[in-house]
């Protein structure tokens, strides 16, 4: 999806959103998935990732983009927000098994969904049980 739409100055600003598969980045080591991650979002693009980063990953992307504010032209940071499974009980033990099998398999949690964008693009991102409200920079 893209939206592109006319600013105060007569410019053309715009962005869009991307979905990361996680198999994408599973291969990759802590770096290299924030490497990846950083590159979509410097590229104007709101991204979707399945699964969710590792805590240490997260706090790490945090503290580069951090960083980068000041030292990249037109850089104002990230939101991020990640989304996890509802948590109701589908499936009993063995599915509990199974899913923690699969996540491990996978090096990361795909019961979960990323959501990171430039804060130049978005405001906030609102989550509740039933719904995620991405607020766009107007």
């Amino acid at each position: 999806m893209t939206n592109k739409k006319r600013g105060k100055m007569g410019k053309i600003k715009g962005f869009a959103i991307q979905f990361l598969p996680f198999v994408e980045i599973s291969n990759l080591n802590s770096t290299g998935r924030i490497k990846k991650i950083l590159g979509i979002v410097l590229g104007n693009n709101i991204l979707i990732l399945q699964g969710r980063l590792k805590a240490e990953e997260e706090a790490r992307l945090i503290g580069d983009t951090m960083a980068m504010i000041g030292h990249v032209k037109g850089f104002k940071g990230i939101e991020l927000a990640v989304i996890s499974g509802n948590g109701n009980d589908q499936g009993g033990f063995f599915g509990k098994i199974r899913q923690n099998l699969a996540n491990s398999l996978a090096k990361g949690d795909l019961g979960a969904v990323t959501i990171i964008g430039p804060a130049t693009i978005v405001k906030d991102i609102k989550k509740n049980p039933k719904k995620i409200e991405l607020l766009l920079n107007g």
